[in-house]
C-alpha cells in the first residue's frame, strides 16, 4: 500500500510538473539567446564593413577628418560591450549595448552626409557597394531586433501567465523578464535636411 501511494504521488508529480511551463520557458529562453545571436551577428557585419568604408571616404574627404574619427571612436565604443547572450539579463548593460550602437548609426549618418559633399566617392564602384552593403545590413539589424523583440515578447508573456508565473518565481534569476529593443532618443522626430 505505501509503494502504491509513493508511485501515484510521483506520477501525480510527474503531471502537475509537467503543465508548470518549466519546458516552455525553457524553450523560449533558448529563442531568445538564438535571436539575440542573430543580432549581434548583424552587428558584428555591420563593424566588419565600416574600416572599409571608412578607409574609401579618407582618400576623397581627408578635410572631414572629425567626422571619420567620430565613425571610428563609435564602433571601439561599441567593442568594448561584450555581446554576450547573459546580456539580455541585466537591462542596465542591455541599454549600455543599445546606446552603444545607437551612437554608431548616429556616427555613421553623418558619414553619409559627407559622402553627398563628394560626388566622385559617390560614383565609385568600391564605394556604391559597401554603401549597398552597409544599408543591406541595417535592414537585417532592423530585422533581427524585431525578431528579438517578438521572442522576448513570447517569453515574457509566458513567464507572466498561471502558473508559469510560479515556477518563474521560484527560480529566481534563471527567468528574468527579457529587455526589448526601443527606438533612439529623438527617433520620433523626423531629420532636418538642409541644402
Amino acid at each position: 500500500m505505501g509503494k502504491r501511494l509513493v508511485v501515484i504521488g510521483a506520477a501525480a508529480m510527474a503531471l502537475l510538473l509537467s503543465g508548470c511551463g518549466y519546458n516552455t520557458l525553457q524553450k523560449t529562453d533558448e529563442q531568445i539567446k538564438a535571436a539575440w545571436a542573430e543580432v549581434v551577428n548583424q552587428y558584428q557585419r555591420r563593424s566588419d564593413l565600416i574600416p572599409n568604408l571608412v578607409n574609401t571616404v579618407k582618400g576623397f574627404a581627408a578635410q572631414e577628418q572629425q567626422v571619420l574619427l567620430g565613425v571610428t571612436n563609435a564602433r571601439a565604443k561599441v567593442g568594448t560591450i561584450q555581446a554576450t547572450p547573459e546580456l539580455i539579463n541585466d537591462p542596465q548593460a542591455f541599454t549600455r549595448f543599445q546606446q552603444a550602437q545607437g551612437e554608431l548609426s548616429s556616427a555613421l549618418s553623418r558619414l553619409m552626409v559627407v559622402v553627398e559633399k563628394y560626388p566622385e566617392l559617390k560614383a565609385t564602384a568600391n564605394f556604391l557597394d559597401l554603401q549597398k552593403q552597409l544599408e543591406g545590413t541595417e535592414n537585417r539589424i532592423s530585422v533581427e531586433r524585431m525578431r528579438f523583440n517578438e521572442a522576448a515578447q513570447a517569453f515574457d508573456t509566458k513567464r507572466q501567465s498561471f502558473p508559469t508565473v510560479i515556477i518563474a518565481g521560484f527560480l529566481g534569476d534563471r527567468f528574468k523578464e527579457k529587455p526589448y529593443f526601443k527606438a533612439q532618443a529623438g527617433a520620433e522626430a523626423a531629420p532636418k535636411v538642409k541644402f
